[in-house]
């Protein structure tokens, strides 16, 4: 099941892995494994990955990424397809998310000896180009009717959905803002109109999608394969200028 109407979809670089996806969320779909389950076995699968690195196994931490990357869609399409959405759910796999790339950063600048502003530097600007992404392709969702269970601005806690409790939502939710919460908020000031746009084209969010984390990991793993471990960081600084042009496109399209 797509995060879109079938009409709306477009060519989602970042999304590589859903055709598995789907494929494991059907095995589970009548079994008791949850969505949850499979955040667990993707934060796992990264924390494996991280530690093959560590060992210089480039070509098995490629594969554990990637894997980790069809499972982090797998356990968002388990969700849909058992109609069982959660902001637990949400905002866990969010803050999985965060630590793993914070740790695949690091871990990576620890290998080759960099200062750690230069590191620090790379997994702000990561996490600024998959704020950007999300901010948009929240809005489209949003405006399409497509899943909502992500919102366009997490001010507040949401009501917990049938099958949650309250206090795990709220404490779930605060651990995010406390994440994500600054970097939602300079992407919002750097595009604070964006929620208004009427237009949306494809080939637009194909481009942006290269900030989706999965293409940011397919990245990374091609990297650590063809022996460039050493320009992950610089990569990811340069590319982060990209920010500022897919906002001026945006901007152009809906002037």
């Amino acid at each position: 099941m797509s995060k879109l109407p079938k009409a709306d979809q477009f060519l989602d670089l970042s999304d590589y892995g859903r055709p598995i996806a789907m494929t494991i969320a059907k095995i589970f779909k009548n079994t008791a494994v949850t969505p949850i389950h499979l955040t667990i076995a993707f934060f796992i699968s990264g924390i494996i990955a991280l530690i093959c690195i560590l060992e210089h196994e480039y070509v098995a931490s490629f594969f554990l990424l990637i894997t980790k990357s069809i499972l982090d869609a797998a356990d968002g399409e388990l969700a849909r397809i058992k109609n069982t959405p959660s902001y637990v759910g949400r905002y866990f796999d969010s803050i999985a998310d965060f630590v793993l790339n914070f740790m695949l950063i690091f871990t990576i600048g620890h290998l080759e000896e960099i200062h750690w502003i230069y590191m620090l530097s790379a997994f702000i600007g990561l996490e600024l180009q998959g704020t950007l992404y999300n901010y948009y392709y929240v809005i489209l969702r949003n405006k399409y009717k497509g899943d909502t269970t992500s919102r366009i601005f997490e001010i507040t806690a949401p009501v917990a959905m049938k099958g949650e409790k309250q206090t795990w939502v709220n404490f779930f939710f605060n651990t995010y803002l406390l994440l994500y919460g600054v970097f939602d908020k300079i992407v919002y000031w750097l595009d604070p109109k964006a929620p208004y746009s009427e237009k949306w084209p494809k080939w637009f969010m194909t481009a942006i999608s290269t900030f989706g984390l999965g293409f940011q990991l397919l990245v990374i793993g091609l990297f650590l394969v063809l022996g460039w471990i050493r320009f992950v960081i610089p990569f990811f600084i340069g590319y982060s200028v990209l920010i500022f042009v897919f906002i001026l496109v945006r901007k152009a399209i809906n002037r």
